[in-house]
């Protein structure tokens, strides 16, 4: 799978097979079908069923599959379900603490491995450097159980953005795509999800994991940049490729590699392509 910017993933249970469509109509970039903390541990057996018969059905279908994580006893079925499957486009780790868990649980195929306990935070160089690798997620969320803080408070999100900020750097240095954030989990919050969203964008993120539809606008206006960044972007980069000079001074300000390379990541990010 090419590393595409993915701004919004959203989760649709196994168990629901039926809101699959509608997920996949719903404008997210990817849609997330969870076989594991969306599934109650006794429809485990039958949500995995109804998402094999969902593909086996719509063939041209592409989306992500959470699968359970390697120390519970779903892990290896919810993998030979899987198996041969060319509708799933990468394979969601939650939990993911090796690259031995990443490459068994590829099979060949890409793989999104969430950072979500202390232990996979410690050993977060190892998993990015895992076999099929796509991106690293962070589950929030399931880290602040693990390391057993108390939500929505100063020390709370300086543990977070502690984390956060290794995930970036790792996913930076073992050439990965852009991560993705953790969830945002009061859904009728709106402006509280906008500030989220623009606050992981602003960090380097590439989008967030969404749990409802409705958020998927937000999240996309956080995402992209601002109409005035594009525009400066593309005029800077016309002067450069008209001058051909490495360094030049352009609307006033002093402009060279770093700069040149700024312009060119916000034009990434709107999905509009540069020379």
């Amino acid at each position: 799978m090419p590393q595409a910017i993915v701004r919004s993933a959203l989760f649709v249970p196994a168990s629901r097979a039926e809101r699959i469509p509608k997920a996949l109509a719903s404008g997210a970039d990817t849609v997330i079908v969870d076989l594991e903390d969306a599934v109650e541990p006794a429809a485990k057996p039958a949500a995995r069923q109804a998402l094999v018969e969902f593909l086996d059905a719509n063939p041209a279908v592409r989306l992500w599959v959470r699968v359970n994580d390697a120390t519970t006893p779903w892990h290896e079925e919810d993998l030979a379900a899987l198996r041969g499957q060319p509708g799933v486009a990468a394979v969601m780790l939650p939990k993911a603490e090796s690259a031995a868990q990443v490459a068994r649980a590829g099979q060949g195929r890409p793989v999104v491995p969430i950072i979500e306990t202390a232990r996979g935070l410690v050993q977060i160089a190892d998993v990015a450097a895992g076999a099929g690798v796509d991106r690293l997620a962070f589950g929030s969320l399931d880290y602040g159980v693990d390391l057993a803080f108390t939500p929505d408070t100063a020390a709370a999100a300086a543990l977070l953005d502690h984390a956060r900020g290794l995930v970036l750097l790792h996913s930076r240095a073992a050439g990965l795509a852009a991560p993705m954030d953790g969830v945002y989990p009061d859904i009728g919050d709106v402006q509280g999800l906008r500030a989220a969203a623009e606050r992981a964008c602003h960090m380097g993120f590439s989008g967030m994991l969404c749990i409802h539809p409705t958020q998927i606008e937000a999240v996309h206006a956080a995402f992209m940049p601002a109409q005035s960044d594009i525009d400066w972007s593309c005029r800077v980069l016309a002067a450069q490729r008209a001058s051909g000079a490495g360094a030049f001074r352009f609307e006033g300000k002093m402009v060279d590699a770093p700069v040149l390379a700024r312009a060119r990541q916000v034009l990434a990010r709107a999905g509009i392509a540069s020379a």
